[in-house]
């Protein structure tokens, strides 16, 4: 079976380039992928998930994890579902249909369903090549 000391998990490359090549370390484990995030500064996913084409501007993508640091909030557009705070020290679970903004410099552990989470990866991909394009022809 699958095991890894969370700092050895591989390098995420340039998958979410929202928080850089070493902020993302990921692995796919079965229909699961365990992914460790570190967030260096503040950061609002909104945008990225508009911008990268995500139907509603929210992630598909159910996630179960932990926060060892810092402080994370998950919002519902469009639905009647309270904002969620989650803290350094809370697991938790985040269901689709959300969007994720990091209050804080954040360090977090999720496990993911791996298919789920390439759909919001691709987004960001895309969201990062439109706003280059964009830059382009500015």
């Amino acid at each position: 079976m699958p095991h890894s000391k969370l700092d050895d998990l591989p390098n995420g490359g340039d998958r979410w380039p929202a928080i850089g090549r070493e902020g993302f370390r990921t692995v796919k484990w079965g229909d699961m992928e365990v992914g460790l995030t570190t967030v260096h500064a503040p950061l609002d996913c909104t945008e990225q998930y508009k911008f990268g084409g995500l139907p509603g501007g929210v992630c598909p993508c159910p996630h179960y994890g932990y926060v060892f640091e810092g402080r994370m909030r998950a919002q519902y557009p469009g639905s009647d579902w309270p904002e969620e705070v989650i803290e350094a020290g809370e697991a938790y679970f985040i269901p689709s249909g959300h969007v994720l903004i990091y209050d804080e410099p954040s360090r977090v552990l999720e496990f993911n369903p791996a298919h789920a989470l390439q759909m919001c990866m691709d987004a960001m991909q895309r969201a990062l090549e439109k706003a280059g394009a964009s830059t382009e022809q500015s």
